[in-house]
């Protein structure tokens, strides 16, 4: 194999993992644009090396190409989050398991099944991901309904910026859209609340109270809790 060929591969390999990692970054997930294109390298220049890496009559070059597919699941496993009783992350773990797919085919030089597959991946990404939301059964009728969350974290002067910076991100985590982010002054001296506001298309108190939990273990937060803005339900924790 010619090295133009090997360039080849490999560029393809990190192009259509690229492909795959941007709607993984546009909505905020831990493996994003980076992490997939680099899991789709890795596994184009292992099948790569798997076919002109070794010779001889005991060469086997499927052995260094099959073991991609069990090596991954680590990578993956560390994407799982265990977020109380929900369980975050599988949709993101699955997907860089299609990016080192794709790579894999893409070293392989089958360079149509590759772009077919990327396809295929972001297409279930943004287009079933809609579906189901559509199917997926709610126990309130109030939940079929637009969400509106007002959000809020009170906290000491000299970390504003830190607990600022760990509301985006952990709101961020959420299916809501970020609206607005800002902050004042409370009655305490000293003291400063800062606020965001989101959106959605369907109402989940338990991703707000996930979000609530986990901002809630910052030492520099005194208090934090949320409430919708269309009915007023309340919801929060002290610190």
């Amino acid at each position: 194999m010619s090295t133009v060929e090997v360039i080849l591969r490999l560029l393809t390999g990190v192009g259509l993992g690229a492909m795959v990692g941007f709607e993984r970054q546009y909505r905020a997930r831990m493996a994003g644009l980076r992490t997939n294109a680099l899991v789709a390298a890795g596994a184009t220049l292992f099948v790569l090396l798997s076919a002109n890496g070794f010779e001889g009559n005991t060469a086997d070059p499927t052995r260094v190409a099959a073991q991609i597919v069990s090596g991954i699941g680590f990578l993956g496993a560390g994407v799982i989050i265990r977020d109380g009783l929900n369980v975050r992350g599988l949709n993101t773990a699955a997907t860089l398991w299609c990016s080192a797919a794709i790579g894999a085919l893409a070293g392989a030089g089958m360079y149509t099944t590759a772009l077919a597959g990327t396809v295929a991946v972001v297409v279930v990404n943004i287009a079933l991901r809609a579906a189901g939301r559509a199917v997926d059964r709610r126990p309130e009728s109030v939940d079929e309904q637009p969400a509106a969350y007002a959000f809020s974290a009170v906290t000491n002067d000299a970390n504003e910026a830190h607990v600022r910076a760990l509301l985006v991100q952990s709101l961020t985590r959420t299916d809501f859209r970020l609206v607005s982010v800002s902050s004042a002054n409370t009655e305490h001296p000293g003291r400063v609340e800062v606020r965001a506001e989101l959106v959605g298309d369907q109402r989940d108190d338990r991703q707000m109270e996930s979000a609530v939990s986990r901002l809630s273990l910052e030492p520099s937060v005194t208090s934090v809790g949320w409430h919708t803005t269309i009915d007023e339900t309340v919801g929060g924790a002290r610190a």
